[in-house]
């Protein structure tokens, strides 16, 4: 499917100019896409009849479909429908400070982390760009209000499908197009160590998160197979190179299960690990789910895990639940709707 929604301006102002248009009609379109948001292409009225015709034979403008929306306090989870029938999830999620929306990258995932419900289907697809744009355009058409922040933190492992991926930024961080700020745009990653390096020439300003997990290898390689092919060792050098390009914070997720990860002896191996890098940890209390047999840490060791972090002077926080309710919370996401070869049961 050749969408429109696909194209950043850059790419829009070479097809206007092969041609034979000029590239101020880039500018048209992008606002009538983004910024009044039309449906079809007939009520582009500033633009020519001939072109307007030629536009709807050449790109498409059809939206996602939304299957399913369920809601919870500050949450509401998206199942959409994509044009060849597979299934991804998007999450939204109400802050003080905005409108955070989850997006997913991939139909599935390979990354295989053991405790992650999203990676027990496999991964059958990557998303293009507009399959990306069109999850935000959809929240922001339901809730009738902006999308100010965007993780990619859904289903699938982001730089494993990077190209798409970063034209995607390029789309939503256009500020003629959806206008999301570049420091309200955050990627994720389990540790795709190339990716990371390749992600500190892009110079874009995008927050990174590193899905950590784990403060050895003989613990991460036994919940992210992802850890056998790029070390911690690996990782925490890509990050600093990371922090030396961009002068940027990068955050550390670290997801905590009951008698696996969350030992006092954890908590002192993670904060030496860290020591001196400008980062600071997101403590994440597990989503339990039906599927899988890792437990949620009890809260007193939770915070004793989070004194010992403070008290070694690690930036840290405890990240607040969102969505567990209806399985929009982190490591939840593959709707109970979806099978594990991602079709609708």
């Amino acid at each position: 499917m050749n969408s429109i929604y696909n194209y950043t301006r850059e790419c829009l102002e070479d097809f206007f100019k092969e041609i034979g248009e000029s590239k101020f009609r880039a500018l048209q379109v992008f606002d009538w896409l983004y910024i009044k948001r039309v449906k079809s292409f007939d009520e582009m009225t500033n633009l020519k009849k001939d072109l307007t015709k030629y536009l709807k034979k050449t790109f498409s403008m059809e939206k996602l479909k939304l299957v399913k929306k369920q809601s919870d306090v500050d949450v509401k989870k998206y199942l959409f429908e994509l044009f060849d029938g597979n299934k991804i999830e998007a999450v939204l999620m109400h802050h003080d400070y905005g409108n955070s929306l989850c997006v997913s990258t991939q139909v599935g995932c390979n990354m295989g982390c053991r405790f992650c419900e999203s990676g027990r289907l496999k991964k059958l697809r990557n998303l293009s760009a507009f399959e990306l744009v069109l999850q935000v355009l959809a929240v922001e058409e339901d809730i009738k209000d902006r999308v100010s922040h965007v993780v990619l933190m859904g289903i699938g492992e982001p730089f494993d499908n990077y190209d798409n991926v970063m034209k995607f930024i390029n789309i939503i961080n256009d500020p003629k197009g959806i206008n999301i700020g570049i420091r309200h745009i955050t990627v994720s990653t389990c540790g795709i160590v190339p990716k990371i390096k390749k992600f500190i020439g892009e110079k874009t300003g995008v927050n990174l998160a590193i899905s950590l997990h784990a403060p050895t290898d003989e613990i991460r390689n036994k919940i992210m197979p992802i850890n056998k092919v790029y070390k911690i060792e690996d990782i925490i050098s890509a990050v600093k190179d990371y922090i030396k390009a961009t002068n940027r914070r990068v955050t550390f997720e670290y997801i905590l299960l009951k008698d696996i990860n969350d030992t006092d002896e954890c908590a002192r191996k993670l904060a030496n690990l860290l020591k001196g890098i400008n980062c600071y940890v997101n403590l994440i209390p597990y989503n339990e789910t039906s599927h899988i047999e890792y437990k949620t840490s009890p809260k007193v060791t939770i915070n004793r895990f989070y004194d010992i972090l403070k008290e070694s002077n690690i930036n840290v926080t405890i990240r607040r639940e969102f969505g567990s309710k209806v399985s929009a919370a982190c490591g939840q996401l593959r709707s109970e709707q979806i099978d594990l070869k991602g079709t609708i049961k």
